[in-house]
């Protein structure tokens, strides 16, 4: 699927109990990085359980393009990497799609290269800022030649020696944290991040376990300083992926919203750096049992059992907003059908992912009959638990801006609303969830693409 390609609308409808036991698909940041850290690394890295969605892939046909040996071996992912300081020149621009994690930590991880690289993308990707990478890699030496706005496409050009850099992250964002600390891999000396607000830590933990020497301290405020000490050896590792909970966010709000629903989500990443909607939930009401909690690859897994719950509006703490930025737009349809008003803020950083993520999602729910103001960086929905009036009964379509959170939270809608909810296209979905649809209708939710 590329996304000049034609749309493919779908629907969804009010649905009876879902209910049955799934597994979701593996983790889309620590499968971006698992492609990364293994094409880096000396030996061989084997990895069960990697999202094969195309923002994925297309950061493995990045790593092959620098030298990278990666193939699929039965249901494992097999790895030769180049050691680290070793990566190729790539021949042509690195087209990363609609991967906006994997373009970003790519840029870091080759900026400081003694080589010339250029980054490309699809149409959404292209729209969206890089600035925020590309600065501290100026700092470092970098050359960057970039579209208007510091957009794609951009060209790098890594100095003969790149300078470490002690970088204060500007914003809450792990990619920001990411390729700063990817792009001290191949620095010498010791690259320092300092993190006033703690983001998603795989990054740090993943190159702990491929040999980094990495440290992390964190002050009385909660602030962190990660030291990084430039060119040394990492080691291929095995690696078992856990569950995205980006993605399990999707049929566990299906659950909490159709009556008489009762499904399992098991192998789901736990980290606390994630859990932010279900923590969420559980103060809307929601009826979310953690079951058989276990470490798994230094991580935090879990099963999931989710019930259908009456759930209450809240006011979402804004410091929260950093462990669940992109399960707002669920989050969003889950307050469609809770009693009262839910308040979201610090939602900033909803402007610049694959859409203008925020207004996307005012203008899908004010569509399908839901009462929500918009501001610059909150949202306010005022929910109607028995759902009735919600859909569109016209057969207005939610545009979905090619961003698949959107498409899929809106699909979710649907399974409890009155009226369908349809959506302009539901082909992006498989960047992050290829197996949406289907596992969707094996849990008994009535959505399906429209015939054209």
């Amino acid at each position: 699927m590329l996304h000049g390609s034609a749309p493919r609308p779908a629907t969804a409808r009010k649905s009876a109990g879902l209910a049955g036991s799934v597994r979701i698909p593996g983790d889309k940041s620590i499968s971006h990085r698992s492609f990364m850290f293994g094409g880096l690394a000396s030996g061989e890295t084997r990895i069960t359980g990697l999202l094969e969605g195309e923002d994925v892939i297309n950061t493995g046909r990045a790593m092959q393009a620098m030298g990278a040996r990666i193939r699929k071996d039965g249901a494992q992912w097999v790895i030769d990497g180049t050691g680290n300081g070793a990566l190729l020149a790539p021949d042509a621009p690195l087209d990363f799609g609609n991967a906006g994690t994997g373009v970003r930590l790519t840029m870091g991880l080759v900026g400081t290269y003694d080589f010339r690289s250029t980054f490309t993308g699809d149409a959404s990707l292209s729209k969206r800022p890089m600035g925020r990478v590309l600065n501290p890699l100026r700092e470092m030496g970098v050359q960057v030649s970039a579209s208007e706005g510091d957009r794609l496409p951009v060209t790098l050009r890594g100095p003969g020696t790149p300078s470490p850099i002690r970088y204060r992250v500007p914003m809450a964002s792990a990619q920001v944290k990411s390729a700063v600390l990817l792009a001290g891999l191949n620095t010498p000396g010791v690259t320092t991040v300092i993190e006033p607000v703690m983001t998603r830590d795989h990054t740090e933990k993943m190159l702990q376990g491929f040999g980094a020497a990495l440290s992390v301290e964190t002050d009385g405020d909660g602030v962190r300083t990660i030291r990084l000490e430039g060119r040394g050896k990492l080691k291929g590792q095995v690696i078992d992926i856990p569950g995205d909970p980006s993605s399990t966010a999707f049929p566990l709000v299906a659950a909490l919203l159709v009556p008489g629903s009762d499904i399992t989500i098991v192998n789901v990443l736990m980290n606390p750096t994630r859990t932010g909607l279900i923590l969420t939930l559980q103060e809307m009401g929601a009826n979310i049992e953690v079951l058989n909690t276990r470490l798994a690859g230094g991580e935090d897994v879990a099963d999931l059992r989710v019930r259908h719950s009456e759930l209450k509006g809240v006011t979402v703490p804004e410091e929260r907003a950093p462990s669940m930025i992109d399960e707002y737009p669920i989050l969003a349809v889950a307050a469609c059908f809770a009693e009262g008003a839910t308040i979201m803020k610090g939602l900033e950083e909803l402007r610049v992912k694959e859409s203008d993520r925020l207004s996307a999602v005012a203008d899908g729910l004010k569509l399908n009959g839901i009462d929500c103001d918009e501001g610059e960086d909150f949202l306010v929905v005022r929910g109607r638990p028995d759902g009735k009036g919600l859909g569109n009964a016209a057969g207005g379509r939610v545009s979905t801006h090619l961003d698949h959170r959107i498409a899929m939270s809106f699909l979710v809608m649907g399974l409890a609303s009155e009226h369908a909810v349809m959506i302009d296209d539901a082909a992006m979905i498989a960047t992050s969830f290829p197996e949406f649809m289907q596992l969707m209708t094996g849990l008994g939710a009535k959505v399906e693409a429209v015939p054209e």
